[in-house]
């Protein structure tokens, strides 16, 4: 039987050898839902995306996740766009509007509004596609590439569901696509907006464990919202405080 190497960080291999838990039983068993949450993802990339048939293809995906990928095809479709790119699963995510992805964003200082003005400010600069009725409409490479991104990050974060803070990790690790040159262009730098991911969700575990609730992040009440993005906000304090005395110790660029 082949042999993967899986490496853990000092506390965490502590931890686990504390604990005994069977790491090859949980590995395999990670790795086999990776691989059939990413299979999903790469089979209709490679095919027509049909609207109708993506609930059932992409069976983790949590219903507002599912949503934005409809809207995103719908939205590649009304533009006459040759593929749905990852601009269309952004402005997706924009469009279903209640999403704890736009939370993070809203924690992050970066507002919906400038996100969907970058956007239409992107496909004015588009050349307009040739009409072709009989074309297929399929996922472009970027695109196909940040879904399975998705999957890789809600896989690391040891969750069992994909959402769409999920997905707008993937839109940002993601390296090629316009979605993510846009994002990262106001500050959504990887690793900050994992740990606003990480924080919100922890916010949102305790709200939900206040009220009560027991779905998938839904969209939070206007109180609720605003108390998680505080939240957030001061998770990410101490980090853009290092940030700001490391640009203080570095100073102003020559020539600036």
């Amino acid at each position: 039987m082949p042999k993967i190497n899986v490496y853990l960080p000092d506390e965490l291999a502590e931890a686990v050898k504390k604990a005994g838990v069977p790491v090859s039983a949980v590995c395999q068993r990670a790795l086999e839902q990776a691989v059939q949450r990413v299979t999903a993802i790469r089979e209709t990339a490679l095919a027509a995306p049909d609207v109708d048939r993506l609930t059932a293809r992409f069976t983790h995906f949590t219903p507002r996740a599912r949503e934005v990928i409809k809207l995103s095809v719908e939205q590649a479709r009304a533009s006459g766009a040759a593929e749905v790119g990852t601009e269309h699963l952004l402005g997706g995510m924009l469009a279903e509007g209640g999403n704890l992805a736009l939370q993070v964003l809203g924690a992050l200082e970066i507002e919906p509004a400038e996100v969907r003005r970058r956007l239409d400010h992107l496909g004015a600069q588009s050349p307009t596609p040739p009409e072709d009725g009989d074309a297929e409409l399929t996922f472009g490479a970027s695109a196909a590439a940040a879904l399975e991104l998705t999957v890789t990050e809600a896989t690391a974060l040891g969750h069992n569901y994909v959402g769409c803070e999920h997905l707008l990790l993937g839109l940002i690790t993601e390296p090629d696509g316009a979605a993510g040159q846009i994002l990262r262009g106001l500050g959504a730098e990887q690793r900050l907006t994992r740990r606003a991911v990480s924080a919100a969700l922890a916010g949102y575990v305790h709200l939900r464990a206040q009220t009560q609730a027991a779905a998938p992040p839904p969209a939070l009440p206007a109180g609720a919202a605003e108390a998680l993005s505080a939240a957030v906000r001061e998770e990410l304090r101490p980090i853009l405080r290092r940030l700001e005395r490391l640009e203080e110790h570095l100073g102003p660029a020559d020539g600036a």
